[in-house]
């Protein structure tokens, strides 16, 4: 039987996802047709993607009412094609705002629906649980404590890893990544990461590059290197660093894995990049900053229900690495906590030691237990 799935990825993260979940089922169910929304990844494997996930990726609650009449045109629009085709099964890889809305709908004209990533209700926005269960016959889990949380409320759950778990492996060296990307043997290496968001680096290359003047002012010989991930992200990125004339930081597109590997401390922005650094297994210092509306929000209405909010800390349940948020997040601290790593080997040894455990934790076959669990909802019909 030839399956029509339709997928909708909300940024890189999700076309990730959306790659490795594709790979799998198209190894059974080779004639399967992938439609919707998805990235570079996702689009190689042969989806055919109505609009580009990079449309969805806005970040912040007054942000997304900024983009609101755009977002809300636009899926509209996919709602109309995907009731045109009637698919066998939708997955909404994360961007819960977008995704939980459009399932909602399509599970009550009887099309089965999976969202892929558990929302974070177990950190913030509890409000969202009744949502999930209305809107998904799925959640498909990437760490191994949310099944048990969503039962508890209902909700039909699948831990199934991360697929990066399985892809990457701990980088001991980083000669080899310094040679992929023309860099020597300086040391230490730092890299920016101020995120794949359009507003996330607007936020954070500032203090960022304020942090990459201090180190370099303590570290003479240090070398800044960057990843970005699209043509929004690198405008950005290069405005902020036209305030920084005589501070070098060698930019590249896309490449994070190499830029991680190649550093000795990363300093990031806080997401999905936490985790890639952690299995690459580099010291880091994560940032997250939203916009001041926004967080006012969230500290005046108790939407933040976590202690954490960085990956490698939620998952070891310990801070592990420095989390710096808001107003914390300045060059001053951010260059104190990355000189910190590089002056405490044993710290770096101990830290090493912890990622290379949680990595075990979430190396499972990610993409083939997904692909698995869809493959269930599809045989049931």
């Amino acid at each position: 039987m030839t399956y029509t799935i339709a997928l909708v990825a909300g940024e890189d993260s999700g076309d990730q996802l959306g790659a490795a979940l594709i790979s799998s089922l198209k190894t059974r169910y080779p004639d399967a047709r992938f439609v919707g929304i998805g990235g570079e990844r996702m689009r190689a494997l042969g989806m055919d993607c109505w609009w580009d996930c990079s449309e969805l990726a806005v970040f912040g609650l007054f942000e997304v009412l900024s983009h609101f009449r755009r977002i809300w045109r636009l899926r509209k629009d996919l709602m109309a094609r995907i009731e045109s085709i009637k698919p066998d099964v939708f997955i909404g890889i994360d961007a819960p705002d977008f995704n939980l809305g459009l399932e909602r709908k399509l599970k009550a004209k009887g099309i089965r629906t999976v969202h892929y990533v558990s929302p974070t209700v177990w950190a913030w926005r509890a409000w969202r649980i009744p949502r999930i269960r209305k809107a998904a016959d799925l959640v498909l889990c990437l760490f191994p404590f949310e099944p048990d949380f969503l039962a508890q409320h209902d909700i039909n759950a699948a831990y199934v890893g991360h697929p990066m778990a399985d892809q990457i492996d701990a980088v001991e060296s980083n000669t080899a990544a310094r040679a992929s990307l023309g860099l020597g043997d300086e040391q230490p290496v730092f890299a920016l990461l101020p995120g794949s968001r359009q507003g996330e680096v607007e936020r954070l290359a500032e203090p960022m590059l304020e942090a990459a003047e201090a180190l370099k002012a303590q570290y003479p010989e240090a070398r800044f290197i960057t990843a970005l991930a699209n043509d929004k992200a690198a405008a950005v990125f290069g405005a902020a660093s036209s305030n920084h004339p005589t501070l070098q930081v060698n930019a590249f597109r896309g490449q994070v894995r190499e830029v991680i590997a190649a550093a000795d401390v990363v300093i990031c922005a806080s997401g999905t990049v936490t985790l890639e650094i952690m299995l690459v297994s580099r010291p880091m210092v994560v940032c997250y900053r939203l916009s001041p509306s926004t967080y006012y929000l969230a500290r005046t209405t108790n939407l933040v229900k976590a202690k954490r909010f960085s990956l490698p800390n939620i998952l070891a349940g310990e801070d592990l690495v420095p989390e710096l948020i808001q107003d914390a997040a300045n060059g001053a601290e951010i260059a104190r906590q990355a000189s910190g790593w590089i002056a405490d080997e044993k710290r770096r040894g101990a830290l090493k030691h912890r990622f290379e455990r949680l990595h075990e934790t979430l190396r499972c076959n990610a993409g083939e237990r997904a692909a698995e669990a869809v493959a269930g909802l599809l045989e049931q019909r």
